[in-house]
């Protein structure tokens, strides 16, 4: 028997919430992220034709992939985390909520993308290779370029950096669910298990016991 008392709001307020709520959470790791990303080391350099090139120091190039994948990998876990944290909203567990989920965690990773560009690019700007201060006296100088948030800019590779997180959360749900013994999840409203009869024979007797 499922005892839940009733909801105190209704279902699709409960998925705004957990839309609006993801939301703002992608913002903020996409903040941490942009405290965390490394940034890229590199030179402007003045070639003996008079020509400008831009090169990065060491194994700096790495960090392409290292920022990138950190982005991943923080919104890899707030899709798992967001994925419990709404199963234990149990009145409201269902497919409702599974959508606000998966929409909620899309949101998040484009807000935590958008908050993570602007920051980095605020704190390291823009590096403009025809103003750099280089002259045949002064061949080289040295820059921090800004981290990258996706691992490239074709649309591809952008929405599958958003829509990733949002697979991870519904694939979440979605097995805490298939091990749930009851249909209705043990959400509101409850609905009633079906139970099977013993067996009776014609004269309405349990048959006996192997």
């Amino acid at each position: 028997m499922n005892d839940l008392a009733p909801p105190s709001i209704s279902r699709r307020r409960a998925a705004l919430i957990a839309v609006v709520g993801l939301t703002v959470a992608g913002a903020l790791v996409g903040a941490l992220w942009a405290w965390l990303a490394p940034p890229i080391h590199g030179v402007v350099a003045l070639t003996r034709d008079g020509d400008r090139i831009r090169a990065y120091l060491g194994n700096e190039a790495d960090h392409f992939f290292v920022a990138a994948f950190l982005m991943v990998g923080m919104l890899g876990v707030l899709a798992v985390v967001a994925g419990v944290l709404l199963w234990q909203w149990r009145a409201h567990r269902g497919p409702v909520i599974v959508v606000a989920l998966t929409l909620g965690c899309a949101a998040g990773a484009a807000a935590a993308a958008g908050v993570g560009a602007v920051l980095v690019r605020w704190r390291y700007g823009v590096i403009d290779v025809a103003a750099a201060p280089v002259s045949p006296e002064n061949r080289v100088h040295y820059v921090t370029e800004a981290p990258p948030v996706f691992f490239g800019h074709s649309p591809l590779q952008v929405a599958a950096t958003i829509l990733l997180p949002a697979a991870t959360a519904a694939l979440v749900y979605a097995l805490i669910a298939v091990s749930t013994a009851r249909d209705d999840l043990g959400a509101w409203p409850p609905v009633e298990q079906a139970t099977l009869a013993p067996p009776v024979t014609a004269d309405g007797v349990p048959p006996p016991g192997p």
